[in-house]
């Protein structure tokens, strides 16, 4: 497995969490919170954690913490926000509420980069995951002009991207499963 290859994590930590009841990121599971597992599953492979937040809790786990640039605009703001901190022109981007991730799948993505490629993603259950992708930094440019024109699903910025999928096996696609519900978080639990 590779490490530490100039590569930027970004944490998204900014849903409302409407499903959940609370915020997910602090949801805890095997007694920890949701997102310190993404945190350590991580670390291994990249040099800095930026979340994405509004939420000053976060600063807790001792990382950077940045506010939405653009607020009350989903998931495809919380990317551009996260590319705008970063220094890395690779950034591996992930949602809070995948806590059974961990670092071998998410290194999947890094053999994935190319110079001709923009983002490379996941695909777990035959649904493509642009919430564990690796995302170049000159994507943004193309996230800022779809949100000045309003737009805000992430699954349609890609769209005008270059994207290149890596199919999980499946052994692999339980360590991608969203938690976005209590029901869903006990039925993990068993």
């Amino acid at each position: 497995m590779k490490t530490k290859n100039n590569i930027t994590g970004i944490i998204l930590a900014g849903g409302k969490s409407s499903r959940m009841g609370t915020d997910k990121g602090f949801v805890i599971y095997k007694n920890k919170a949701f997102v310190q597992h993404i945190i350590e599953a991580l670390q291994p492979l990249v040099d800095e954690i930026i979340i994405v937040s509004n939420n000053p809790d976060y600063d807790f786990f001792g990382f950077k913490r940045v506010n939405d640039l653009i607020e009350n605009a989903g998931p495809l703001a919380g990317v551009y926000t996260g590319l705008h901190y970063s220094k890395t022109e690779n950034n591996l981007v992930i949602s809070c509420d995948v806590p059974l991730i961990n670092s071998e799948t998410l290194s999947l993505l890094m053999e994935g980069i190319d110079d001709n490629t923009d983002v490379v993603q996941l695909e777990s259950n035959g649904k493509s995951m642009p919430l564990i992708a690796m995302y170049k930094k000159q994507s943004k440019a193309v996230f800022y002009s779809l949100l000045e024109d309003g737009e805000r699903r992430l699954r349609i910025a890609l769209t005008h991207l270059k994207v290149k999928t890596i199919v999980l096996n499946k052994n692999q696609e339980r360590f991608t499963s969203n938690i976005n519900t209590p029901k869903e978080l006990t039925e993990v639990e068993k």
